[in-house]
């Protein structure tokens, strides 16, 4: 079993601040609260978590378009509703944000364009 490693906030700050932005969007229009609800707080947390641990570092595109499935499928259910929900408002609310995630999810994985 390939080990992986770590990744820092700091390689991919805009996957980071992506999946924050979009549970926000989501959480604060659907759950009416300034402040994350616990469920949204335990997805953020778990995204994150899984994020931090991509075996594929810096060779990603988007969860979305990955090969490798790490999510759990109740978490991953959920993720897929929050996307759908908050990408068209990402466009509106952080474009800079939306475009860089559109860009990616068009490109392959470098380990996927080898094979």
């Amino acid at each position: 079993m390939k080990k992986t490693t770590p990744i820092s906030p700091s390689r991919v700050p805009d996957d980071y601040e992506t999946i924050k932005i979009m549970i926000g969007i989501y959480c604060y229009d659907l759950h009416d609260g300034k402040v994350l609800c616990n469920q949204c707080q335990e997805l953020l947390n778990y995204s994150l978590e899984k994020l931090k641990h991509c075996p594929l570092n810096n060779k990603r595109t988007t969860c979305g378009k990955c090969h490798i499935h790490c999510y759990r499928p109740d978490m991953k259910a959920k993720i897929r509703e929050i996307m759908r929900y908050s990408g068209p408002r990402m466009l509106k609310r952080h474009p800079v944000l939306a475009i860089r995630h559109l860009i990616k999810g068009l490109t392959k994985t470098k380990e996927k364009q080898e094979s």
